[in-house]
């Protein structure tokens, strides 16, 4: 196994999570390891290159560094994470650096304006230091950090500190400036590339060892005492340059492939919702033709299964306006429930002639909750289900993770439930963007964020779910927010709600065919699941095999 296998298979595994992401630390991972380029036999070995490192910190701080200095025998095999070419060797990055420190450890006060610009870590950023919303400090201040840190252009600098611990980038400023002590300043020494450290520096092998040392509950914390003995391979000085060239060709080339991914997925998006609005706006002629090329169509336009969402959401759409099954004129008509209803009240949509409307109020009884007082403990030791907006996230109810006794309903505010009853969220932050629904199966009681519809027709219940849920959008928007940002549906948000009601057969059939058709919606879910979860392993396997693969050497002949 090889790069070139896996970039073979590539239309196999773009659709894979982070795909393109993992390709690039897939890159990063090879150039570390030696494994991304040829070894030239030519090149001087990289144990000579440490050899003058060390030399030149020497004459630099004008002292020994013998006690510094890295001899490969001086290491021992347990310690080393894997393999390197011959002409490597391993090193810890405090040992091939000139300079390892960070910025002033307090905030200056100047602002907007100042003697000297003020960097941070939200002004680093992979491609350089950006300026924007830059602050500044006096002379002075300047002159008390540069004692110590003193950035010049090609320096490295590395966050240390905050939620973007472990950005790394070349400095590309000309003029001197100060630092706050969330980035660390790394000076390089004559015959190490900083291109090529920086690619060191955000390779996986590097990351894994900063954050086995990250600390802060909320702020991730990386310090130079963990940074400094932190282990890096050493490659020859030529071969940097070509590690350098490589990585920036196959990086280039994954951003053309994050492109043509974008402009796919875009692509992709438009055709589903072209067909799924083609189901929202029904010709009556082709509507069964059309379903199913959406159905069948929407695996190949789509390999995301959240999208499956929109297909559920207009499937229950389409049945609450009559347009999932034909009506059939030997049904008898709709039941009139609301006899009072103002025939000048305008109506959301248009339905079948022999459907009506009626508001929410009129085809039951409408029960609130309640809690009981935790502090009588005989409340709490019942088996009758208390239902919560957090037991809300299934269709039928039959239990609940907290019950209560009979002698809470006696001596309580809560209303016991007839089984069959339709259940529902008023309030709670989850109406913000969905509206719970289910049926209970068992006697039941709800706490106050909730509410009961007794149907008159027990039999209507099973349409009802479905009709809710279709009619989520129209709920939704009668949601109203206090100022401290909790949802609730007030009384006549609901009460007063228009529900459209088919005669009692055709509700039958709606309910199949919902049923049917959501039930599709699972497969196509799970197969597009699963396919992500294939293409996933798919991609984990190339990677692996590719990163444990013999090294790839190449002898070139000396002219």
């Amino acid at each position: 196994m090889n790069a070139e296998r896996l970039l073979q298979r590539y239309e196999m595994i773009v659709d894979a999570p982070d795909a393109i992401d993992r390709l690039r630390k897939f890159i990063l991972d090879l150039a570390v390891r030696g494994k991304l380029v040829p070894q030239d036999r030519a090149d001087e070995p990289a144990v000579e290159l440490l050899r003058r490192i060390q030399e030149e910190k020497a004459r630099l701080k004008k002292s020994s560094s013998k006690k510094n200095s890295l001899k490969f025998e001086d290491w021992k095999h347990e310690e080393l994470p894997f393999d390197l070419p011959d002409s490597w060797v391993w090193s810890r990055l405090g040992d091939i650096l000139i300079k390892l420190t960070d910025g002033t450890h307090h905030s200056p006060d100047n602002g907007p304006v100042g003697d000297f610009r003020y960097i941070t870590a939200k002004n680093i950023k992979e491609h350089g230091v950006a300026l924007n919303d830059v602050t500044y400090v006096s002379s002075d201040v300047h002159a008390e950090i540069f004692s110590r840190c003193n950035p010049e252009k090609g320096d490295i600098l590395y966050i240390k500190d905050g939620a973007t611990t472990g950005v790394v980038t070349i400095n590309d400023l000309d003029e001197p400036f100060s630092m706050l002590s969330s980035v660390a300043l790394l000076k390089l020494p004559r015959g190490l590339l900083n291109r090529l450290l920086v690619i060191f520096l955000r390779s996986p092998f590097f990351y894994d060892q900063m954050r086995g040392f990250m600390k802060g509950a909320a702020i991730t914390r990386v310090t130079l005492k963990r940074m400094a003995p932190a282990l890096l391979p050493l490659p020859p000085l030529a071969e940097q340059h070509r590690i350098v060239a490589k990585v920036d060709e196959l990086m280039a080339l994954c951003d053309q492939l994050e492109v043509a991914r974008e402009e796919r997925e875009a692509a992709r998006a438009r055709l589903a919702v072209a067909s799924l609005a083609r189901l929202n706006s029904p010709d009556p002629e082709t509507f069964s033709e059309d379903a199913r090329f959406a159905l069948e169509a929407l695996p190949a336009l789509t390999a995301r299964p959240d999208q499956i969402k929109q297909l559920r959401q207009t499937i229950l759409n389409l049945a609450v306006r009559g347009k999932l099954v034909p009506q059939d004129p030997k049904d008898e008509p709709a039941e009139e429930f609301d006899e009072a209803l103002p025939n000048a009240l305008a109506k959301p949509f248009s339905i079948p002639s022999s459907w009506k409307w009626s508001r929410l109020s009129y085809v039951g009884k409408l029960r609130g909750g309640g809690t009981p007082s935790k502090s009588n403990s005989e409340f709490w030791r019942g088996e009758i289900p208390w239902v919560s907006p957090k037991d809300m996230k299934v269709d039928y109810i039959s239990n609940a993770q907290m019950s209560i006794s009979q002698k809470a309903v006696r001596e309580s505010s809560v209303k016991l439930i007839d089984r069959g009853s339709l259940l529902f969220v008023v309030r709670g932050m989850i109406l913000a963007h969905s509206f719970p629904v289910a049926i209970a199966q068992e006697f039941v009681t709800v706490n106050q964020d909730m509410k009961a519809l007794t149907l008159k027709k027990p039999e209507m219940a099973e349409y009802f779910l479905r009709a809710l849920k279709g009619l989520k959008p129209q709920m939704l928007a009668r949601v109203q927010r206090s100022s401290h940002g909790t949802c609730r549906l007030e009384g006549s948000d609901y009460s007063d709600f228009l529900m459209p009601i088919p005669p009692l057969a055709e509700q039958h059939r709606i309910v199949a065919k919902v049923d049917e058709l959501l039930s599709l919606c699972d497969q196509l879910e799970a197969s597009l699941m699963t396919a992500g979860e294939a293409r996933g392993k798919l991609l984990e396997a190339l990677l692996a095999e590719a990163i444990t693969s013999p090294i790839l050497e190449h002898r070139v002949a000396a002219e």
